[in-house]
């Protein structure tokens, strides 16, 4: 296995992109907790919330359910519906409208055909593919050192590093989109839409800490490599 390969160099990598991550996730799990407790002035759940930029937007043929979940929040465009947490759907804090807006704003994307939307959903199943196929393909060609084959693999693997580049204007837009709708259907006032700034500020933090852990990954991988094939 390649895993014998490793050297203090590819720990280092190995352990900085395990921090970024971890890093990443405390920091959105504590604005979560945060602006959770705080309750918008007008008292709108989640659920309404997404409603009314849906919408807004013309939108009504978008439905929002409720999923049992925590943090599993996401929309769906082949059933035409935005999946919102239980605390989500039915919250009426800072936290709830923030995430319910942030989902309604990936179906007003969908709906104008936000270019890079439109690309990330061209590519998601040739990289779902690329990608399993590309640790296959390492796995099996360090134990045979068939190195052609890891060579393959590694370019198979950078599709993902090129998925989640392509998924980070998707998801700021988002959250930009967002912040404009809590303002225009009056969901959150000006004051509380800083607030939802920074909720969504953290969670977006999440996504260019994945593009960081992959670069370290393909990283470590070409180390061990270099090192095999000395």
């Amino acid at each position: 296995m390649y895993l014998t390969y490793e050297t203090p160099a590819t720990m280092i990598l190995l352990i900085i992109g395990i921090v970024i991550t971890l890093g990443a996730q405390i920091l959105v799990t504590q604005a979560y907790n945060k602006y959770k407790r705080i309750g918008n002035n007008k008292g709108i759940t989640g659920f309404e919330a997404a409603r009314k930029i849906l919408d807004k937007n013309g939108l009504d043929n978008i439905h929002v359910v409720e999923v049992k979940s925590i943090l599993g929040d996401h929309y769906d465009p082949v059933r035409k519906a935005i999946r919102l947490s239980t605390e989500v759907f039915h919250g009426d804090s800072i936290a709830s409208v923030s995430i319910a807006a942030h989902e309604a704003s990936h179906a007003v994307q969908h709906q104008q055909g936000y270019l890079f939307m439109r690309v990330r959903s061209t590519i998601m199943p040739l990289v779902s593919f690329g990608s399993k196929l590309g640790y296959v393909a390492i796995i099996i060609g360090f134990i045979l050192s068939l190195y052609d084959l890891v060579t393959l693999g590694i370019w198979l693997l950078m599709s993902i590093i090129i998925f989640e580049l392509v998924t980070l204007p998707v998801e700021y837009n988002a959250s930009a989109k967002a912040k404009v709708e809590l303002i225009d259907t009056g969901v959150l006032t000006a004051d509380e839409v800083i607030k939802a700034n920074n909720m969504l500020g953290a969670a977006a933090l999440t996504y260019v800490a994945a593009v960081a852990t992959s670069l370290l990954q393909i990283m470590r991988l070409i180390l061990i490599y270099g090192r095999r094939r000395d």
